[in-house]
């Protein structure tokens, strides 16, 4: 079996991403310092899969720790890099913070597989990099908008690093995945995303079904779409974690046109606010107590993704529609809500 890094294994994609590559047979090793992640993702994780994964609490932003683990597993064969903050309006706030803890991680990651000659490096990106887009659905070849935060700045410098990296010295690949909008937990409720304070549209739907908040806000129901609703690209993070799988796989195949490739990650649909309530609504059976805000400074109007070079050259597949999306964010929000009354 081939041993595949995770850094950010305690993270939300991160988790369901381990559990995806042990599925399909790799042997898996997570690094998380556990500032945003959770141990208790990694014991949920273990217990999924019947058997414990590893987490080095590894500071990836400090160079000589970063090492430290790769001189404890000389056999890495593969690295999937999650490990960054992902907070837009921390990143406003804190921007030096930002710059050196993505920046810097990925700096330090990429040295120690140049080092240890580990060939095969897989970027978590997003879709954050695209910002407004003059032409929809988005492609990969789509020029790069001045970015809306130090976030999306880190994510556009990044995958710069990993195409200069590749260019100075060959024989070693990135694959760059740029996600859209990850939602929805594994089947099993066992793993999903912890977030007690969630940025993002679906674990706040969640909880204000739940009854954790008394309402949420719609951020804006007069913009230029179908009901004046912000449009995304909604994406079941079980089909994210697969792609993750199969482009680390083609890279160790060699199976990919050129050594540095970009995909997006999305289902090339795109759903409005209000479309992603009514779906909720309809899975769950209840109404949500949401009200209609201003609009939110920097959001973009609408995005959603061309996803064929992803279908076509990783021979990656979505499983998961709006419907199914919305009962795994609910069932995997009401285990907790269980666990915490147990």
């Amino acid at each position: 079996m081939s041993k595949i890094l995770v850094t950010g294994g305690c993270g939300y994609i991160g988790s369901h991403t381990i559990v995806d590559l042990a599925d399909h047979g790799f042997d898996v090793i997570s690094a998380d310092n556990l500032s945003r992640g959770f141990g208790e993702m990694n014991e949920r994780v273990s217990k999924l899969l019947e058997k414990s994964i590893q987490n080095y609490p590894v500071d990836l932003s400090d160079a000589a720790a970063t090492r430290t683990l790769f001189e404890a597993n000389p056999d890495i064969e593969g690295i999937i890099h999650f490990a960054a903050y992902k907070s837009v309006p921390e990143s406003v706030e804190a921007p030096l913070m930002y710059y050196k803890n993505n920046i810097g991680s990925l700096v330090n990651i990429l040295e120690c597989a140049r080092e240890f000659g580990v060939k095969n490096v897989v970027f978590s990106s997003s879709c954050s990099v695209y910002g407004n887009a003059d032409t929809l659905p988005v492609t990969e070849t789509a020029p790069l908008k001045e970015a809306e935060s130090p976030y999306a700045a880190t994510k556009q410098m990044g995958e710069q690093i990993c195409a200069d990296f590749v260019k100075g010295n060959p024989g070693y690949k990135v694959v760059i995945l740029r996600y859209f909008n990850p939602v929805g937990a594994h089947e099993s409720t066992l793993i999903g995303e912890m977030n007690q304070r969630p940025e993002n549209l679906v674990p706040i739907v969640t909880q204000t079904a739940i009854g954790i908040r008394a309402e949420m806000t719609v951020f804006g129901n007069d913009y230029d779409t179908r009901d004046g609703s912000c449009v995304r690209d909604y994406i079941h993070v079980m089909d994210i974690a697969h792609a993750h799988t199969l482009a680390l796989q083609k890279s160790i195949d060699n199976a990919l046109p050129k050594d540095c490739e970009v995909f997006n990650l999305g289902t090339g649909e795109g759903v409005t606010v209000l479309e992603l309530i009514q779906a909720f609504e309809s899975v769950s059976g209840l109404k949500l107590n949401y009200n209609i805000g201003p609009r939110r400074a920097g959001d973009v109007i609408k995005v959603y993704a061309d996803n064929t070079k992803a279908r076509t050259q990783l021979g990656w597949q979505p499983k998961y529609d709006i419907t199914a999306m919305m009962q795994t964010a609910w069932s995997w929000e009401q285990a907790l809500a269980k666990e915490a009354v147990r």
